[in-house]
């Protein structure tokens, strides 16, 4: 067995590779997504979750077919496109779910 690292583009390690989407792994990917990508976490939640204004947003877990969110105390599910394999899978399905929300708009001053 291998494990691959893999990086963002803030060059720290996001997701270890080792062939399956473990416990241990999403464990892994919640705990980088909290710490590191609260706004993506609200942004899954409106987008994909229905929540118009989400204040508070914490990923709590990540199976191969959903991620589950608590969103200002209620627990949410977002379901994939399709079945994750591993965390590679899962990275590149976090990245295009979230490059696929439409940016809003720029407010005048």
């Amino acid at each position: 067995m291998f494990i691959l690292f893999q990086y963002d583009i803030f060059s720290s390690i996001v997701f270890m590779t080792t062939g399956s989407l473990t416990t241990e792994i999403s464990s892994r990917i919640c705990s980088h997504m909290n710490h590191g990508h609260k706004e993506a976490i609200k942004a899954y939640a409106r987008q994909y979750g229905g929540i118009e204004n989400p204040q508070e947003a914490k990923m709590i877990s990540l199976t191969s077919l959903c991620m589950e969110i608590e969103v200002d105390g209620k627990v949410i599910q977002i379901s994939f496109d399709h079945q994750l394999h591993d965390s590679e899978d899962a990275h590149r399905t976090l990245v295009s779910m979230l490059k696929a929300i439409p940016k809003a708009p720029a407010q005048n001053p």
